[in-house]
């Protein structure tokens, strides 16, 4: 029997929280548990000004977010950003929320 969807969910409003939509064996949920980050502020405090600027961008998102570039074997981070506006698996693992704004390739720059 042929079936056809008569309605269209795509505007539904859902609640659900993004860890949920993470499978438990993706990779990036692997390096989550194997890896603690928190070393990468102790390397790069010093490059980082306490009391003038602009806030900086987590040192540890720009770490993940070039992890996330070479193990999916994506070719050029502005590909690798588009990857990550769209994926929530990537998204999940660099600590960013659904209507989170993904920093500009540009700051890789």
């Amino acid at each position: 029997m042929l079936s056809k969807r008569e309605e269209e969910r795509r505007n539904q409003l859902e609640v659900v929280a993004l860890d949920e939509l993470v499978p438990e064996d993706h990779l990036v949920r692997k390096i989550e548990q194997a890896i603690d980050f928190d070393f990468i502020y102790d390397l790069v405090k010093d490059h980082y000004s306490s009391n003038n600027g602009r806030p900086s961008v987590d040192p540890v998102v720009l770490i993940k977010m070039v992890l996330i570039q070479y193990l999916f074997g994506i070719r050029s981070m502005r590909q690798t950003i588009k990857e990550i506006e769209t994926n929530v698996a990537y998204r999940w693992f660099i600590g960013y929320g659904f209507s989170e704004k993904i920093p500009h390739f540009s700051t890789f720059g």
